[in-house]
């Protein structure tokens, strides 16, 4: 029979292994949520350790992905609803540097012109997403910048399955509309 201390090693190394495979997802999600770098950080830290504190309790009744998603999730709409965030928010409104979000456009030898037209659709589709309702938003990023399915955005949010369609389907027609006309 293993000791108690070889079983709590063993959590740790498999908890490692879930940190290093869902962090990039989770700091994604929170920075394109946020638009805030250092309160990204905050959340995946703040997600990754409420996880490994409920890590025993973990059933496995949804993927480990979901499970973490819906913690992230839940932790971004704490950070939004902070009064001193609202203010920085305000401040640092599109704080998100083109640089950054440059990284995101595949650059396969394109020109200067071409880099610069795709920096002004991310830029434009950035700054309708801030605008989405909370609800939109948050569906909009984890459906298509995390490629989560409808059932696995249900688990992590909350949200009916239903909803989820129809604040996806809002939030794509508003940015369709909106970056049609900025561009």
């Amino acid at each position: 029979m293993e000791s108690a201390a070889i079983e709590e090693a063993r959590a740790v190394v498999d908890f490692d292994a879930v940190v290093r495979e869902y962090r990039p997802r989770i700091f994604r999600f929170a920075l394109a949520s946020l638009r805030d770098r250092d309160a990204a950080e905050t959340v995946t830290q703040d997600c990754f350790l409420r996880a490994y504190r409920a890590w025993e309790g973990f059933r496995g009744e949804a993927s480990v992905q979901t499970w973490l998603m819906q913690i992230a999730v839940n932790l971004v709409r704490d950070v939004t609803r902070t009064r001193r965030f609202q203010f920085w928010k305000r401040v640092q409104a599109g704080a998100m540097e083109l640089d950054e979000a440059s990284a995101w456009i595949p650059d396969r030898g394109a020109s200067p012109e071409d880099r610069a037209s795709a920096r002004q659709r991310v830029e434009a589709v950035w700054s309708v997403v801030n605008r989405l309702s909370e609800r939109q938003r948050t569906v909009f990023l984890l459906h298509f910048l995390e490629g989560m399915s409808p059932a696995e955005i249900e688990a992590a949010t909350g949200i009916t399955r239903a909803a989820i369609k129809v604040h996806l389907f809002r939030a794509v027609h508003t940015v369709r509309e909106r970056v049609g006309k900025r561009i």
